[in-house]
């Protein structure tokens, strides 16, 4: 192993006898003495260190330490060396703790096995109030350090007793340990001895301690350098590592598509589905896509439209209300109600004040009833102002009441033509029969018949008058 000597930092304590850079001059007759540190209130510094810059992050396999020593005091030198630590890092300040010594009493020439990576070695030792401390440890101390030399490899990113075996492409800082060739820290994403192995499924990072969301699509993992989904996200989520769930409207794979906006109380769509749980009042369907059907209405398309609306019009598919207005014979807004001693297109007309008790036919306007004493059909639309309600209706009452009274008289008279006819006819023919039968019968003034002669009265017809009853 060849032995290194790199630069060196000041030590920010103030130096008695020597500087830093004694310590690493290559020269065991010049030491690093510092100011005492110890428990002693009188003493005000607790603590002292030393620290060196090998201008690089290298692979460390051992330091070797030199304490200065005196003749009969090597125990007490000993005791001042006590308790020291060795701490290597990359910047200066993230550090690692490579060795601790105690509580047994070093020698003055050790050689500590620190098999690190890094650019900077740092001495460091103290002297507490209130800690006690093992046998033989000075508790005034006065470190005084002669040469500090670090072994390993000059190159970094080798391993191996040449220095010749190149550390794994995935060991972070491209340094392993000096020996075996394991690595000291993976990459992002890598792990295992070598750091030759990919994070386990849902994982990533550094050492592989981060876990994926769990959304990136079709249930594959996340990357394992990144975190990031590289094939997009499952549904109902979006973003570069599929951790964010779709906004308010959108759902899906990238939650690239939008709700219909038809969900009940105005909520959002299912982030993942796009269902809803319910529909707004006109739609139904698991997406409340559909518009009600004719003649359902609300909610999911739950109610059914009353049917009668104006002009066998639909109902409001929302509300359920009849905006056209309603049929003859029915109101509301709905138009589920039947008139009431009214009748027409909501209920607009009044009956006739000659119907009994208001009561006619909701529809036509007809009376239900017989009309009120010394009224007749004709005067059921008595208060209706034909020049203000000209409906159908409004004329076909008289209408209807004249053709009936010209058939009437039509079929009698054709019935009195008929019964005339036949009425001649009998009496001719009994006339005759008589002339026949009693020819050869010589009729004397005393043989009078014993018939009357049927004859009709002038003037006076064999029918009687029928009246017809209104």
């Amino acid at each position: 192993m060849t032995a290194v000597q790199w630069s060196w930092y000041l030590i920010t304590i103030s130096l008695v006898i020597a500087y830093a850079s004694h310590a690493v001059d290559r020269d065991i007759t010049t030491c690093v003495r510092t100011q005492p540190i110890g428990t002693s209130p009188q003493i005000p510094d607790k603590t002292v260190w030393w620290k060196v810059d090998l201008g690089g992050v290298y692979n460390i396999y051992s330091v070797n330490i030199l304490f200065k020593n005196y003749v009969d005091e090597e125990r007490r030198q000993r005791g001042r060396f006590a308790g020291f630590s060795l701490y290597v890092s990359n910047d200066g300040q993230k550090e690692s703790l490579c060795y601790k010594d105690g509580p047994l009493l070093p020698p003055l020439n050790i050689t500590i096995i620190c098999t690190a990576a890094g650019r900077y070695v740092r001495f460091h030792n103290e002297r507490l109030p209130g800690v006690t401390y093992p046998s033989g440890y000075e508790l005034t101390v006065y470190t005084e350090l002669c040469e500090v030399i670090v072994y390993g490899c000059y190159k970094d990113g080798v391993f191996g007793n040449n220095c010749n075996t190149p550390c794994s492409g995935n060991c972070k800082t491209n340094t392993c340990q000096i020996q075996d060739g394991s690595c000291f820290r993976c990459k992002p994403g890598w792990t295992g001895a070598t750091c030759n192995t990919e994070c386990g499924y849902g994982f990533y990072g550094v050492d592989c301690s981060q876990q994926c969301s769990g959304h990136c699509k079709n249930n594959v993992t996340c990357d394992h350098l990144t975190g990031v989904c590289n094939d997009g996200c499952a549904a109902g989520w979006n973003g570069s590592f599929c951790d964010k769930a779709c906004g308010v409207g959108w759902y899906g794979p990238d939650c690239k598509l939008q709700c219909f906006g038809h969900c009940k109380d105005n909520t959002s769509c299912n982030h993942l589905s796009g269902s809803c749980d319910g529909c707004a009042a006109g739609w139904a369907g698991s997406f409340c896509d559909k518009a009600c059907a004719i003649g359902w209405y609300g909610p999911d398309c739950k109610h059914q439209c009353s049917g009668h609306c104006r002009d066998s019009t639909v109902c409001n598919q929302v509300t359920g209300s009849c905006d056209a207005g309603c049929a003859a014979g029915w109101h509301g807004l709905y138009c589920d109600k039947a008139c009431i001693q009214s009748f027409g297109e909501n209920c607009q007309y009044p009956c006739s004040t000659n119907c009994i008790n208001k009561t006619c036919d909701r529809f036509t306007g007809d009376c239900l009833c017989v009309c009120e004493e010394g009224s007749n059909g004709g005067d059921i639309f008595i208060d209706i102002d034909l020049e203000k309600h000209s409906t159908f209706w409004s004329y076909a009452g008289p209408i209807s009441v004249g053709i009936n009274v010209v058939l009437t008289i039509g079929a009698f008279i054709v019935v009195w033509a008929v019964y005339s006819e036949r009425l001649f006819v009998s009496f001719k023919q009994q006339s005759s029969a008589r002339s026949d039968l009693y020819t050869e019968t010589e009729v004397t003034p005393e043989d009078s018949s014993h018939y009357q002669e049927l004859g009709v009265s002038k003037g006076e017809t064999p029918y009687q008058n029928t009246s017809l009853n209104h």
